[in-house]
């Protein structure tokens, strides 16, 4: 049996379930929060900011806020991402070969292609109509599948393949002769609008497993997506929580696109958080550049646990486990926007909440990814570390992480926001 309170990671369980794509997580985020009392705000409204809590959207990112005092002395955002790699549907979706119906996507981010073979899949996102209303579609159910090649005409395929992106990676959902506008018709009616009014669409691969707890003792726990809404479900349960913090607001900011590099206009390379900080301080710049240097940030991704099978791909010194608690990720080349102040700033807030942690460092021979974290940090001028969750199979269709670590990540959130 498990050893721990396991409700903040069944939740993240529902979470996960309910947000297949960001545009999902958006929506699901924003229902948490109303139900505890936040107010969505329209970026092309009038912001009349009082006591109390606050979210708004743009094009799968979002940030939330909660004003406990109205005189702010400091920020304290905790940051994350929505996204996850997989495959994206093409604008033209419907194709073919020899007498299966395919579907043509595209691969979206570091997709390990491997672990998408063989497995049902169905299709999730966002239609943008005629009028411009966007609605959420996720045909929840297997649709589609890569079908790997059979072994007996692939005999080399143990000692390694590497699939071509374009050809080898094509998922079938159906036999017959494909017709143009099927699938999108397909989709419309599941969303329940007509496909001549859809003008765009955002629409992903979803793996279909179910979130699980795995182990003798419950102590391990697998799902798709957990890079990176562990993040962004931890920072929605502490800026729930986060009822005492004076004079400083605690801010979540999960961003869109930081998979594919974070350039667009609602990614964190964009000045969408800085905006919306601004308009919190009504646009007075002295009071914002103050407010700005007594802030500070924790950018939270996913980092890599020690893996068993290949122990010497990691930094010796530093080997963190699940069920170690999070992570503080170091760099110095600053992949990871870590430094001496950083490292305090981690640390008090990991002593407010009162657990354990680990170190993060890249083997000098294998460089890691990066996170928002450098780039929020350089776009705001504001102090900022990378955290994270220790996981395997990272970018896989299916991670894993030990069961209890989700929980300790919106305990240090939490410990960010009020210490």
């Amino acid at each position: 049996m498990p050893r721990f309170d396991r409700s903040h990671t069944d939740d993240l369980a529902a979470y996960i379930k309910a947000s297949p794509t960001p545009y999902h997580a958006c929506a699901e985020a924003g229902r948490r929060l109303e139900a505890a009392g936040f107010e969505r705000l329209d970026e092309t409204g009038e912001w009349q900011l009082e006591v109390g809590g606050y979210y708004t959207v743009r094009d799968g990112s979002i940030i939330a806020w909660r004003v406990n005092d109205p005189d702010i002395d400091g920020f304290r955002i905790f940051g994350a991402h929505t996204d996850t790699p997989a495959f994206k549907v093409k604008p033209r979706p419907d194709t073919g070969s020899a007498g299966w119906k395919q579907i043509a996507v595209e691969v979206y981010g570091g997709v390990p292609h491997q672990t998408w073979l063989d497995r049902d899949l169905s299709v999730a996102g966002r239609l943008v109509m005629r009028d411009g209303r966007e609605v959420l579609v996720h045909v929840d159910r297997p649709l589609l599948r890569v079908p790997r090649l059979a072994i007996h005409l692939d005999r080399g395929v143990n000692e390694g393949q590497k699939l071509n992106a374009q050809s080898q990676l094509t998922p079938i959902w159906g036999l017959g002769q494909p017709r143009d506008g099927e699938f999108l018709e397909f989709i419309a009616a599941e969303a329940g609008v007509d496909a001549n009014d859809v003008f765009g669409h955002d629409l992903f691969t979803v793996a279909l497993d179910e979130p699980a707890y795995l182990g003798k003792d419950e102590e391990l726990f697998a799902a798709w997506r957990l890079d990176n809404l562990t993040s962004t479900h931890a920072g929605i349960a502490a800026l729930i929580a986060a009822e005492d913090t004076g004079a400083n607001v605690p801010v979540l900011a999960s961003f869109n696109y930081e998979e594919v590099g974070s350039m667009t206009y609602s990614g964190a390379q964009s000045p969408f958080l800085e905006t919306v900080l601004r308009r919190l301080l009504a646009d007075d710049f002295e009071a914002y550049a103050r407010t700005i240097a007594a802030s500070a940030m924790m950018s939270s991704d996913t980092g890599n646990a020690v893996h068993p099978n290949y122990p010497e791909k990691h930094e010796p010194g530093h080997r963190p486990i699940p069920g170690g608690g999070p992570m503080i990720k170091v760099s110095a080349n600053q992949r990871y926007a870590s430094g001496a102040e950083e490292q305090a700033l981690f640390r008090r807030s990991a002593e407010k909440a009162g657990i354990p942690w680990q170190t993060y460092v890249n083997r000098n021979d294998i460089p890691g990814g990066t996170t928002i974290g450098p780039i929020s940090g350089t776009q705001l001028g504001i102090l900022t570390v990378d955290v994270g969750l220790p996981i395997l199979s990272m970018h896989s269709a299916r991670e894993l992480c030990g069961a209890e670590d989700p929980g300790l990540l919106a305990d240090l959130a939490l410990g960010l926001f009020t210490h």
